[in-house]
């Protein structure tokens, strides 16, 4: 079009000026040509931005839809499950050596149907499991189905830890008591509803079964343990097996009540759950887990969260990480412990020391230079799946940003963290140790020469303190003397060069 219009006005300007009517005529032809120009032009951009519109809203139309089936697929399935599924179209079965089941199941619900509206049993029904689907979701258990007025779950599935038998018979615990609240509010001619529960512990395979109808399921001996830990309790108890009992008895009062022969496995030793130990629970009366509860719990699992990023420094750690690698935090991990139970630290605090000590150089995955604030990075999005509260992570994220040079601790818990981390100059391996750091930090280019290197560590030494009692106690004297060894090394040194 633009092309058309040059050529108009090339053709028009050599025409003689003084016909008129041809220069009206050629205005006119100009402006419809424009008038055209543009009418084609708008109408262009009006289709192009109907077109960006409808697949803007077709686009996001699909995510929508991505999302409900993603979100389907993690109710129907655990999300470990559910990422494997979509990533391969397929999920491997696994075996899981310590897996908790809980089988639940109502006494007399066969007759029960047949006196009561469909309607209205479906509807108690309904409640009882939604409840206690929020009672497994809080304990971080994995809910596998339900048949009829049978409910199982199981703890330790799909990830593997080491509180699942806690959990579960602490989930137990509270599935019963709402069944009780419940009875003790029926009114005359109500039903009274009464709940067996058995439970045991050991080894599973879980998989996903199905093609259109997905499910996840797991089968093996604990799984037919715990069904008939459940058959052969009683109305309003817990039935556990030996197999749990020996990994709660810790933290539940639990009455033996004998033996019971089961298919491979001989006869059985079973428990009823009677509470918690009253030093672990609200008030001492047995039902609701304290705070207590919760640290002894959290101090089990630190064992997970132990394997779990002891596993991520081993395999993640740059190799060049000469002095801040695993052993470096194995080392302090090991000495944060050793110097709070000497200082009289709680089990609470000794739980955040230990935690902070783990991972206060697991910022070196991300980041050699701002490795602390990494590490803070790394708590926040690590302790939530291992129960933290958000109280209990910005209490670990002081104490892992304390460690930054210089330090400058403000409290006993910095303190502790502060002597464990510089806990190697007090030691025999002082020189060792002080080798790789040196070789860490040339490396890095943050110092030339080995005579820079001791001239920083005699400045440093001279400055640095221990600030607990413990550590001076323990590391004083030999730190003291690493100190006057290298000045002796560099008069020496100085002597030769003269």
């Amino acid at each position: 079009m633009a092309l058309l219009i040059t050529a108009v006005l090339f053709n028009i300007a050599s025409l003689p000026q003084q016909n008129l009517i041809y220069w009206i005529i050629a205005a006119f032809f100009i402006s419809t040509l424009i008038l055209l120009y543009s009418l084609i032009n708008y109408s262009s951009a009006k289709i192009i931005s109907k077109l960006e519109l409808l697949i803007y809203q077709r686009t996001e139309e699909l995510l929508r839809e991505k999302s409900k089936a993603e979100n389907l697929l993690t109710r129907v399935l655990p999300r470990d499950a559910a990422d494997e599924l979509k990533e391969h179209g397929k999920v491997n079965a696994q075996k899981f050596k310590m897996v908790t089941v809980l089988f639940s199941d109502i006494q007399g619900f066969t007759k029960i149907t047949d006196e009561i509206k469909a309607e209205e049993l479906i509807d108690q029904l309904d409640r009882f499991f939604y409840r206690f689907d929020t009672v497994v979701e809080k304990y971080h258990i994995e809910k596998i189905k339900t048949i009829g007025d049978a409910y199982m779950c199981a703890g330790g599935i799909p990830k593997k830890n080491r509180t699942n038998p806690i959990e579960v018979v602490a989930a137990a615990l509270e599935m019963m008591n709402h069944m009780k609240e419940i009875n003790n509010q029926h009114q005359p001619g109500e039903e009274i509803w009464e709940l067996r529960i058995g439970i045991d512990t050991g080894p599973v395979i879980a998989g996903v079964v199905g093609r259109n109808k997905l499910s996840y399921d797991i089968w093996g001996g604990t799984v037919n343990t715990a069904s008939r830990m459940e058959s052969a309790g009683v109305p309003g108890k817990i039935n556990i097996s030996e197999n749990t009992y020996i990994l709660v008895k810790d933290f539940f009062n639990c009455i033996y009540r004998g033996k019971m022969p089961v298919k491979n496995k001989g006869d059985i030793k079973m428990y009823f759950v009677e509470g918690i130990v009253p030093n672990l629970s609200e008030n001492f009366e047995g039902f609701i887990p304290n705070e207590d509860f919760k640290i002894e719990l959290q101090l089990i699992r630190l064992g997970d969260l132990e394997e779990f990023v002891l596993e991520k420094l081993e395999v993640g750690l740059p190799k060049n990480l000469y002095y801040h690698n695993l052993k470096h935090t194995v080392d302090v991990y090991t000495q944060v412990e050793l110097i709070g139970r000497s200082e009289g630290v709680s089990k609470k605090e000794l739980l955040i020391l230990r935690t902070a000590a783990l991972l206060h150089d697991s910022g070196h995955l991300i980041d050699y230079s701002t490795h602390e604030e990494m590490g803070v990075k790394l708590a926040h999005e690590i302790l939530p799946e291992y129960g933290y509260s958000p109280e209990q992570i910005e209490e670990v994220s002081k104490l892992i940003m304390s460690t930054k040079m210089p330090p400058e601790p403000k409290n006993l818990l910095e303190q502790i963290i502060c002597d464990s981390d510089l806990d190697y100059l007090g030691r025999t391996d002082f020189i060792p140790v002080s080798n790789m750091l040196y070789k860490e930090l040339h490396e890095h280019g943050h110092i030339a020469t080995l005579h820079d290197w001791n001239l920083m560590q005699i400045k440093f030494i001279e400055k640095h303190q221990y600030y607990t009692n413990t550590a001076r106690r323990l590391r004083n004297v030999n730190k003291n003397n690493q100190l006057e060894n290298i000045r002796k090394w560099m008069t020496e040194i100085e002597k030769n060069e003269i």
